[in-house]
């Protein structure tokens, strides 16, 4: 039986008798390329003994396996059958996690989808858009993107379905290394940029005189045809509704790339409440809130604007930013210059040593991660929709996977001695 495909359009939350849609249809080709031109918190529960992972909210874990019973049989995770891929490559480090954490493991991901996946993103990177030049071809290779995706995306029905997702992860990465840190980034001029790299997602509409010169002008750095071609095929796979709700994530994302821009320029060390407002605007968000779009199917548009399930989405996103905090607090510290994560500016602005500082923000993860799962439940419980509870245990995948990788990923990442 086929995914579930669009969902009617909703004023208000369906009941739980709501049937799923039909599928869509298969995934288009590749897109051609430019655009075209353009014309006129929850109570906090006991944390489980350090380094062993907790057991996920009760009703969390029934979204997780999945809704049972007549007609849901189309939301079963299990993966359709695919070509035979790439020789499966050499099992990844586990690496640790750290103690006291509070995250749930996750099984390792398909070996063959990781090489598949991982070969079509390289492929990508250097031919289809010139991402990097060759001495950064390491750096590329240890980000592990494919693993990442892979893990994250469990319920994608091909590789195509997974590509999507992938392009447009490198391609926020290439932004975040190229325009803001590792190489060449600075926050001097930072706005003109990121503005201009978003009009490779969201195109502009201008005059015929106007247009050659901003569409010559897509191709004139690596972010910027990584955002084209990325964005040109996630629309050819995405509803109108789901492109939208992309866009709007990722001016979230810019605008949080701007406010520690600003700081950084004014040497200023934010609150720990500031600090924790610029991260959830500067976080993963736009990486979980296309896990339907991944999967075949839609949350539709007014089921996503929901109240509750925005809380749901932010939760989400911050609990999985701070985990990257924690997780390259050694690599920043290492970086030139004064790198801001939280444990930093919890230390600075709390007073505590760096350890206390550390294991402090560990729990601030640990709270938003409880936070999340209670609301998930929740929202569940209220409405049970097909869509809904596909989504919500997308997300909660989305989180699993995300830590799986950071704890995996011994290239990039390393602990500090606090235990």
């Amino acid at each position: 039986m086929p995914d579930p495909g669009l969902s009617p359009a909703q004023s208000s939350p369906p009941s739980a008798s709501s049937s799923a849609p039909p599928a869509r249809p298969p995934l288009p080709g590749p897109p051609s390329l430019p655009f075209p031109s353009a014309h006129p918190a929850a109570p906090a529960e006991p944390a489980a003994p350090d380094g062993v992972p907790a057991p996920p909210h009760p009703e969390l874990a029934r979204i997780l396996r999945g809704p049972s019973g007549l007609g849901t049989a189309a939301l079963s995770l299990a993966r359709r059958p695919e070509p035979p891929a790439l020789p499966v490559p050499p099992a990844p480090a586990e690496g640790t996690p750290i103690p006291g954490l509070y995250h749930h493991p996750v099984p390792e991901p398909d070996a063959a989808r990781v090489a598949e996946v991982s070969r079509r993103i390289k492929e990508w990177a250097v031919d289809e858009v010139d991402l990097f030049p060759d001495e950064w071809e390491g750096d590329f290779d240890g980000f592990s993107v494919g693993r990442y995706m892979v893990a994250c995306h469990p319920d994608a029905p091909t590789i195509d379905h997974l590509m999507i997702a992938t392009r447009l992860m490198v391609a926020e990465n290439a932004v975040d290394d190229c325009y803001c840190e590792d190489h060449g980034g600075s926050p001097i001029g930072l706005g003109s940029r990121l503005l201009l790299a978003h009009t490779a997602l969201d195109p502009l509409h201008t005059t015929s005189e106007y247009a050659p010169g901003w569409a010559e002008s897509l191709g004139s750095d690596a972010p910027r045809r990584a955002y084209r071609s990325a964005m040109a095929y996630f629309v050819q796979s995405a509803t109108a509704s789901q492109a939208d709700r992309y866009r709007h994530d990722m001016a979230r994302l810019h605008m949080g790339y701007l406010a520690e821009a600003a700081w950084a320029e004014t040497d200023h060390v934010p609150e720990v409440w500031e600090y924790l407002a610029m991260r959830q605007f500067n976080n993963f968000r736009p990486c979980p809130t296309i896990t339907d779009t991944v999967g075949g199917y839609e949350l539709p548009a007014d089921l996503h604007a929901q109240p509750a399930m925005q809380r749901v989405i932010a939760l989400a996103g911050n609990a999985t930013t701070i985990v990257n905090d924690l997780y390259s607090y050694t690599k920043e510290l290492a970086s030139p210059g004064k790198h801001l994560n939280l444990p930093v500016v919890i230390a600075e602005r709390e007073g505590l040593s760096d350890k206390d500082a550390y294991l402090k923000a560990v729990e601030v993860h640990n709270d938003l991660m409880r936070a999340f799962e209670a609301e998930a439940a929740e929202l569940a419980a209220a409405c049970p929709v097909p869509t809904v509870l596909r989504f919500l245990k997308g997300v909660a995948v989305w989180v699993d996977g995300n830590h799986y990788w950071h704890q995996t990923n011994t290239y990039r990442y390393s602990l500090p001695d606090f235990w």
